[in-house]
Order: C-alpha cells, then sequence, then structure tokens
C-alpha cells in the first residue's frame, strides 16, 4: 500500500500540469528575487546620491567659510594699514610741531643777540 501511494505520489508528481505549477513557482520567486534586487539597487542608487550632495554641501560650506576667513584677514590687514598711516601721520605732526618750537627757539635767540 505504501509503494502504491509512494508510486502515485511520484506520478502526480511528475504529471505535466504538476510540472507547470512548480514552473509557474520557479518564475514567481525568481520575479520576486529580481524586484528585491531592484528595490535594493534604487536605495543604494538614492542613498549615492544624498552621500554626494552632502559631500557637495559640505564642500561649498568649507568654501564659504575659507573665502570668509580671508575677507576677515584682509579686513584686519586694512584696518592695521589705516591705522599704521594714522599713527605715522600723527608722528610726523608732532616731529613737524617740535621741528618748528625748535626753529622758532633758534629764531628768538638769533634776534637777542
Amino acid at each position: 500500500m505504501q509503494l502504491e501511494q509512494a508510486a502515485r505520489a511520484r506520478s502526480a508528481a511528475e504529471s505535466p500540469a504538476a510540472v507547470e505549477r512548480r514552473m509557474a513557482r520557479e518564475a514567481v520567486g525568481v520575479a520576486r528575487e529580481a524586484r528585491i534586487a531592484e528595490r535594493k539597487a534604487t536605495k543604494l542608487a538614492n542613498e549615492a546620491r544624498q552621500t554626494a550632495a552632502l559631500a557637495l554641501a559640505q564642500a561649498a560650506e568649507a568654501a564659504a567659510r575659507e573665502v570668509a576667513l580671508k575677507a576677515e584677514q584682509e579686513a584686519r590687514d586694512a584696518e592695521f594699514a589705516e591705522r599704521t598711516a594714522r599713527e605715522a601721520a600723527v608722528a610726523a605732526e608732532q616731529q613737524s610741531a617740535r621741528d618748528a618750537r625748535y626753529a622758532a627757539r633758534k629764531a628768538r635767540k638769533r634776534k637777542g643777540r
């Protein structure tokens, strides 16, 4: 009896309808695997795009920071140059005033002789 059942099961498994069902199941499995792979590929591509956009934004931010730092340094340099020029002008005025006082004193001494 078991042998008969096994023989019937074997012949049922080898029947064209059973083979067709098995192939259809395999095709559905392959299609599912393909969809999963496609979703993974899409997800990886999106992550790569986001990473590239983030890297670009960071690079732009770094460049902007560098430009701002350069501008600040140039402003400090210009301020230093202006201060140095003002101090030089004040020193020149003071020297001129000293020279004028000295010349006036010398002139008074000569006049008094």
